[in-house]
């Protein structure tokens, strides 16, 4: 009877660490960064019309920064949701999307951008550079990472769970709707 017991302790604890290793922003998803984490900023994003930005630019405002690449299909699957339930959304509340593609170049980057027929911003992220700031580049993409007007990570997103994806929605849906650009400062 005791073995029987203790096989059964023993069979939830693994129950219990699989589900909770499954969880959404948990650290064992190649993140480098964690919920909380000053998102790092010291590098410029340039957007496929050639302008740049960074995040220490874009401060005040909620951003999520989408990794991406035209070869991922769960990017693919992603990318129409987060213009129509996000972009489409938040763009008009001091929110910033920016798909940031993964070391391909910039023609391939315009190509997958049209194909998708998405109108959120892409950023070239050649060398995986910027990626590596936030997740192991060997790592895969079809992530977001949601940003706070303060700089900080306020949620992880990896593939696309319709879930997970509900969670970031609200989540941004907050964040949007807390202290604006214009008042951030006097924090």
């Amino acid at each position: 009877m005791k073995k029987i017991i203790l096989g059964l302790i023993v069979t939830g604890l693994s129950l219990t660490t699989h589900l909770f290793s499954q969880t959404p922003n948990n650290t064992d998803r190649g993140y480098l960064v964690k919920v909380g984490d000053q998102a790092p900023d010291n590098f410029e994003l340039t957007l496929t019309d050639g302008t740049k930005t960074s995040l220490k630019a874009l401060r005040g405002k909620v951003v999520v920064l989408q990794f991406t690449a035209s070869w991922c299909s769960v990017c693919r699957k992603e990318m129409p949701e987060l213009e129509k339930q996000v972009w489409q959304t938040y763009k008009d509340r001091d929110f910033v999307l920016i798909g940031v593609d993964r070391d391909e170049p910039l023609e391939k980057v315009k190509t997958f951008k049209k194909a998708m027929n998405v109108t959120y911003p892409f950023a070239l992220d050649p060398g995986a550079d910027i990626f590596g700031r936030f997740a192991a580049k060997e790592a895969g993409v079809t992530r977001n990472v949601v940003i706070d007007r303060k700089g900080k990570i306020a949620f992880l997103t990896r593939l696309y769970d319709q879930k997970e994806f509900n969670t970031m929605i609200s989540v941004i849906d907050r964040l949007t709707k807390g202290p604006t650009a214009r008042n951030i400062d006097s924090k």
